[in-house]
């Protein structure tokens, strides 16, 4: 959607059965529409690291952006505030800052391939791996990032959109090489974010 008035009127609609407990506008207003400790209906049907019913165990921030173009300035800073608040609160970890497409990509799309995850991952908001692995089975590898069963062609999708958003085409062995890495990189921040908590 084009504009926040727009968003908010849809998130608003109860006929539309979608919330969020935040939104955050292109010059970065935020607005707060559901107490985080209330269950807010941002996610829908999605998995992530084999859990369900994301929407009972997340806190839904939504940006004003229709994913082809890039994420403002002040919006990704009303971003960071917001997260580190969000995530000092609830205790989470980096590597649990997930978007849409990443818990359901076979059905979601946003944030897209414009939006900043390393500059997230820069502030400590979420986490970027640098760099290749060896080569690996490519779905397995998504499996142990965190990614629910989808088409293949969905899940590749996702996975571009965040980690790769140059990549084009058929999964290749640098998409490969990459989710290896990111696997790894998952794998070990959950283990660590577990022994803290």
């Amino acid at each position: 959607m084009r504009d926040a008035d727009e968003v908010l009127a849809r998130l608003c609609d109860p006929s539309a059965e979608v919330s969020a407990h935040y939104l955050i506008d292109r010059d970065g207003p935020c607005v707060h529409m559901v107490a985080e400790e209330m269950r807010a209906w941002h996610a829908g049907a999605g998995t992530w690291d084999g859990l369900t019913d994301i929407n009972s165990r997340s806190i839904g921030i939504e940006l004003v952006n229709t994913g082809a173009e890039p994420f403002p300035a002040p919006q990704m800073g009303a971003l960071e505030r917001l997260l580190t608040g969000v995530m000092g609160r609830w205790q989470i970890a980096p590597v649990d800052v997930i978007g849409h497409a990443d818990m359901s990509p076979a059905r979601k799309q946003d944030p897209g391939p414009r939006f900043d995850w390393r500059g997230l991952a820069r502030t400590g908001l979420s986490v970027w791996p640098e760099g290749l692995a060896e080569d690996s089975v490519f779905e397995d590898s998504l499996t142990r990032i965190g990614y629910p069963s989808a088409p293949p062609e969905c899940r590749l999708a996702a996975f571009r959109a965040r980690f790769r958003p140059e990549g084009h085409g058929a999964e290749c062995v640098i998409d490969r090489r990459r989710a290896a890495r990111v696997a790894d990189v998952f794998q070990r921040q959950r283990a660590r974010s577990a022994q803290v908590t």
